[in-house]
């Protein structure tokens, strides 16, 4: 079977992913850390063993934080989401951990929740903006492609493809939140902006050989042509620049999520999701929604 002609499966598949995905963003929603919520986190390392997060938790109500959460992390580290503390409050709670034995501050970051809920707007525009000018992009680039298919359709295929890059990572993240209370932050906003760039310069090179392709048979020839065929040759062309590229990409991710420090580990793992689901729909989605297209635009004719 061609690539091509498995495309209804493939549709299947996605579209399977996709409902799960907003299926489980609807029902819990993502987990929001304080980067869009407001407040404060603090990372400490224990330099003998970890206290246990009774003792912890003991701590922060008697300094009045009774409401904080306690991640912890490695086999020292522990992470403490707190509401929006200031300086004083914040060495308080120092002083008061030491006696739980010594340790050693990895980071503090406090956000009012005014800064949140305008880093998460600013965040909501970003990816849509990026959305917009990616379709006006390629309705560009490819205007001097109008048969068989009109270069605006590049874009809109352009488009479904990277909604369903990035509602895959959203949907697992989701789930993550729900079941293991991860949360998400402006580095998760960031992986959602390399999976568009990533993605879509992978689609691009596909249509770019589509393009060419449809080129060198030129002219009348070009419209009499069967564009599933082209296609079909392009995607084989391309394939496996696609594949190396994400997956050497891919193995920086990954060692960057087993060996990373915690505040990148899940900013690599949205980006392995991301990347993975990008390649797939470059090679399966993106053009088979151009010759879907095509053939829709014949039974009409």
């Amino acid at each position: 079977m061609t690539i091509i002609g498995a495309r209804k499966f493939s549709y299947g598949i996605s579209l399977m992913l996709v409902a799960l995905s907003y299926l489980a963003l609807a029902m819990w929603g993502l987990k929001l850390g304080i980067d869009f919520t407001g407040g404060s986190i603090l990372e400490v390392e224990w330099k003998g063993a970890r206290p246990s997060n009774e003792r912890v938790g003991e701590i922060l109500n008697l300094v009045g934080m009774e409401h904080g959460a306690l991640q912890p992390t490695g086999e020292r580290g522990l992470i403490l989401r707190l509401p929006n503390i200031d300086e004083a409050r914040h060495q308080e709670l120092k002083a008061k951990l030491v006696l739980l034995g010594e340790f050693e501050e990895k980071r503090f970051n406090a956000i009012g929740p005014t800064i949140g809920a305008e880093l998460r707007r600013k965040s909501l525009w970003a990816i849509v903006m990026v959305l917009v000018f990616i379709v006006i992009y390629i309705a560009w680039a490819f205007r001097q492609v109008s048969k068989p298919i009109q270069s605006w359709k590049y874009g809109i295929a352009a488009i479904i493809a990277l909604v369903h890059d990035v509602s895959i990572p959203a949907g697992v993240f989701a789930v993550l939140g729900r079941f293991y209370n991860i949360e998400v932050d402006t580095l998760f906003v960031t992986a959602l902006l390399t999976i568009l760039g990533f993605s879509v310069h992978d689609t691009i090179v596909v249509f770019d050989r589509i393009r060419e392709n449809l080129k060198r048979i030129g002219g009348a020839a070009a419209r009499q042509a069967d564009f599933e065929a082209v296609v079909e040759k392009s995607l084989r062309d391309t394939m496996t620049r696609s594949i190396n590229t994400t997956m050497t990409v891919m193995f920086v991710m990954l060692a960057l999520y087993f060996f990373g420090g915690v505040s990148t580990k899940y900013f690599s793992l949205a980006i392995v999701i991301g990347l993975f689901f990008g390649t797939y729909s470059s090679i399966f989605i993106a053009s088979a929604l151009l010759v879907t297209w095509n053939q829709w635009a014949a039974r009409r004719a």
